[in-house]
């Protein structure tokens, strides 16, 4: 189906970030996952391209765009390509609408700058082993000092991407005590320094995809974070948490869509290819009908995306909506995906062909963002169940 969301700004851009991966990201990959990062050079570049500043307030110096479409064009080049940005996302889509939304004027004009050039990188701490989705079981604590200038962090959190090499952590905290009457009191975010003392990352997890995806464990021994980095009101940390939760979903669902549109393609040109009792794998019949099934599914992903991300642009994204599509192209992407694996047969098991990346990478959509099961909950809320 022809797709309307786009303009000619957006394939523009396209066209460049295609040429960019092309060039400086996919010749390198495979040592990237190997090594479990990143290049920070690659940061560095993106902010060059002024990637990393598209949504920045043009005062400044960012892009000044709030189109999301560029978000969507970008993923879907990735996945076009197989790769990642490793922690861009959380970079961009996550840590900025914080800083913008909540921080001060002080704070956007400190950070802002590096954050664009890549020179600075950040990432978002609110997991804690055995906290995972109830983030009103947070322990990690903050206590004002008697006068006033510092609090004091201690604490430890997990599964926290792009952790091992980000320079600025939001740091979810408890910087009062817990109240079993209204456990999603007292909770605050703190911008804390990665190289302030007592401030320490620990292991970096081995994942089964997202390899070149930095995820780490990190941890707080009486790390003192200046008081003008607490990142709004203090005590609101849970109502900001929720903030954005819409557009990040949104960002899942868009990922989806692109990885099981990307699904395809590889698996298109692998059947044509490969030759089985002397004739192209395609030219079965089960070939064509599962390609055939996948094909259909991604328009319908693709379609349901599209629309979330123009409700979005006019403001109407709601909860629910975005509980739907990111369920919807999530689930979806997880089933193309197996399905487009298994006509490669043995090959789509082995990390050098793209749908096996594909496959590992995905995975996790179903989890992080909230997880498939908390979706179905609010979605189930939003029929009056």
């Amino acid at each position: 189906m022809r797709r309307t969301v786009f303009s000619k700004d957006h394939e523009a851009f396209r066209g460049m970030l295609r040429d960019f991966i092309a060039k400086e990201v996919v010749p390198h990959y495979p040592d990237w996952e190997r090594d479990g990062r990143v290049p920070r050079e690659l940061y560095r570049r993106l902010g060059d391209l002024g990637v990393l500043g598209i949504q920045v307030p043009e005062e400044y110096g960012g892009g000044g765009v709030t189109d999301f479409r560029y978000e969507a064009v970008l993923r879907e080049e990735i996945a076009r390509a197989g790769v990642t940005f490793g922690a861009h996302a959380v970079h961009t889509c996550l840590v900025l609408p914080y800083l913008l939304e909540f921080g001060s004027e002080e704070q956007k004009r400190r950070w802002l700058p590096g954050f664009m050039s890549g020179e600075m990188m950040t990432a978002i701490a609110m997991t804690e082993p055995g906290t995972g989705s109830d983030l009103a079981a947070i322990r990690t604590t903050a206590r004002l000092t008697e006068d006033g200038t510092h609090y004091v962090l201690n604490g430890a959190k997990t599964f926290i991407t792009g952790g091992a090499q980000a320079d600025l952590v939001l740091v979810v905290a408890r910087t009062s005590p817990y109240d079993p009457e209204d456990r999603r009191a007292g909770l605050s975010i703190l911008c804390v320094d990665a190289s302030s003392p007592g401030y320490a990352v620990g292991r970096k997890l081995e994942k089964i995809g997202l390899r070149s995806q930095d995820t780490a464990e990190l941890s707080f021994t009486d790390v003192l974070v200046p008081a003008g980095n607490l990142l709004g009101t203090e005590g609101e940390g849970f109502a900001y948490l929720t903030h954005n939760l819409a557009v990040e979903r949104l960002g899942a669902a868009l990922g989806g869509c692109a990885t099981a549109a990307a699904a395809v393609d590889f698996a298109t040109e692998y059947v044509r290819e490969r030759t089985v009792f002397g004739q192209p794998v395609a030219a079965f019949q089960n070939t064509k009908f599962v390609l055939a099934e996948c094909a259909a599914e991604v328009e319908a992903a693709r379609a349901m995306a599209d629309r979330a991300l123009e409700l979005h642009a006019s403001g109407g994204l709601t909860a629910a909506d975005a509980a739907k599509v990111k369920l919807f192209c999530t689930e979806t992407a997880g089933r193309v995906i197996d399905k487009c694996l298994q006509l490669h047969g043995g090959y789509g098991y082995m990390l050098e062909y793209p749908v096996a990346r594909l496959y590992a990478d995905t995975r996790v959509t179903r989890i992080y963002a909230g997880t498939s099961e908390v979706l179905k909950t609010i979605i189930a809320k939003d029929l009056g169940l």
